[in-house]
């Protein structure tokens, strides 16, 4: 494969109008990703008829919209980490260790780390996409429902890195996200299944109302609960960044985690937040020694962040090579090329190199500009946590409450929303932990919906799991993943001398 198309693109990205383009569309990115329930999805759907109808040319259109959907990955984490409120589906991995670290008053070095592994992924998955793009993509096609269940099934074997000490609490979340992404409309009959005569539950629970009730409106109450006991302590602030020593720590994690993300990210259909959280739990399982994960580990934050930022780029490589949307904001992509008459598939490296070649380089760019923006700014957003108690509490509450009436127009679903937070209050007192119940819901999503699908084209037939060299070798990963930990422990149980 020739690489002239990249070299070209960087004389078309390196133009000063389409830099200042990338420079706009990353800050809109960061803005956008900050606040909840808006996403990149939103922001570009905004932003692509403006930019069709200012007459830019297709190559700026492109760069513009990816530069904001890579800038809301960098976004979304601010509100994780600060305020226990992901600003999107990829940074809800991240408040697992990031809002600790935040408590901790350890948010500057929390914020500095995310955007660093944050601009590893994303360099490290644009490298492979200039590279792999094309054999990638001819290896997405090969995932039909059969393999898409099987791999939902080896990210459910990686959740027993999570199990920890109370293994029945975490078998319990995990079934609970299970049954919240059973109600609604049953895709292949039409029959409505625990929607209780509610309209607003005829497609479900979305994910956005779950993650803000379970996270922000469940810490508002605890929050709301230690200022009552006389418990509530100031957040210190302190402004120390990561050292080197910390950042070489997190290289191979990010590193694991970035191959996990594109690799998820090129699979049309799964998405930043599957891959942040196969990624935090397969981390979990090969790093977490101390028990230290959901604690503030520096690990457990840089994984995610390097996930979802890579998985984001990868879903532009089936966009591009086979016309096939990665994910939901590369699919309003899609249309911005159908809208200048652009056929995306194998022969758009060839028939339009000086637009995938701009797209590309202006990734290499957009990333190095985002790194340059957020790193001086990580002092300004930590301040936020320095605001008095009875301005953040509301603060975070109102957040919420718009956050979710703007995505649905629905006073129903903010009820929804401020239900599962008392539900997810009183779980928290119990002791459970929320990933579980997060991780159950994205993943069995999926899963429910390729299982039923595969069954569909087999005729019933099970054996359609079984059938391809792809779906056995998910299989064998999926069993490896399960019982190797298993053998381990039992073999450092053995006595000495003895076989293990």
């Amino acid at each position: 494969m020739s690489f002239d198309f990249l070299w070209q693109g960087f004389g078309v990205a390196l133009m000063p109008q389409n830099l200042l383009i990338a420079l706009i569309g990353c800050f809109l990115g960061t803005v956008i990703g900050c606040l909840p329930a808006i996403g990149p999805i939103n922001g570009i759907a905004l932003l692509l008829p403006i930019a069709y109808t200012a007459g830019l040319p297709p190559e700026s259109t492109l760069i513009l919209l990816a530069s904001i959907y890579y800038g809301a990955e960098y976004g979304g984490r601010i509100s994780s980490i600060l305020l226990n409120v992901p600003g999107d589906a990829g940074a809800v991995m991240t408040a697992i260790d990031g809002y600790p670290m935040a408590r901790n008053g350890e948010a500057v070095k929390a914020l500095a780390i995310s955007g660093i592994s944050s601009f590893y992924g994303g360099m490290i998955a644009v490298v492979a996409m200039t590279f792999l793009a094309v054999p990638l993509s001819l290896l997405a096609i090969k995932f039909g429902p059969a393999e898409y269940f099987v791999l939902m099934v080896f990210a459910f074997a990686t959740l027993g890195s999570m199990v920890g000490a109370e293994p029945v609490k975490t078998l319990i979340g995990c079934v609970l996200g299970l049954m919240l992404t059973t109600i609604g409309i049953d895709a292949t009959s039409g029959a409505y299944r625990f929607t209780f005569d509610q309209p607003e539950l005829h497609d479900g629970i979305e994910f956005i109302i779950l993650v803000i009730g379970l996270f922000s409106i469940s810490e508002v109450l605890l929050m709301l609960e230690h200022k009552m006991k006389g418990t509530l302590k100031p957040l210190a602030v302190t402004g120390s960044y990561p050292s080197w020593s910390e950042i070489r720590y997190i290289w191979w994690p990010s590193f694991r985690a970035t191959v996990i993300g594109f690799i998820i990210g090129v699979l049309p259909g799964t998405g930043a937040s599957v891959a942040s959280a196969v990624s935090y739990t397969t981390e979990k399982r090969i790093s977490d020694r101390e028990s230290t994960f959901g604690k503030g580990d520096i690990r457990g934050l840089a994984a995610p962040e390097a996930a979802n930022n890579a998985a984001a780029t990868g879903a532009f490589v089936p966009m591009l090579a086979l016309g096939v949307p990665g994910s939901g904001t590369t699919a309003v992509m899609l249309g911005a090329l159908m809208l200048y008459n652009i056929q995306p598939g194998p022969q758009l490296f060839v028939e339009q190199s000086k637009l995938v070649g701009g797209l590309i380089a202006s990734m290499y760019v957009g990333n190095i500009i985002l790194l340059v923006m957020n790193l001086p700014l990580v002092q300004l957003f930590a301040r936020m946590l320095l605001m008095p108690n009875w301005i953040l509490i509301p603060a975070i509450t109102a957040l919420s409450i718009l956050g979710v009436y703007t995505a649905y127009s629905s006073v129903m679903s903010v009820m929804i929303m401020f239900g599962i937070g008392i539900v997810g209050y009183i779980l928290r007192k119990l002791g459970f932990d929320m990933a579980p119940i997060i991780l159950g819901f994205v993943l069995g999503k999926v899963m429910e919906v390729n299982l039923r699908n595969a069954l569909a084209i087999s005729g019933g037939e099970y054996s359609i799991l079984f059938a391809s060299p792809l779906s056995i070798t998910l299989w064998v990963m999926a069993a490896m993943v399960v019982i190797l930990p298993w053998w381990r422990r039992r073999k450092r149980a053995a006595p000495p001398g003895l076989p293990g």
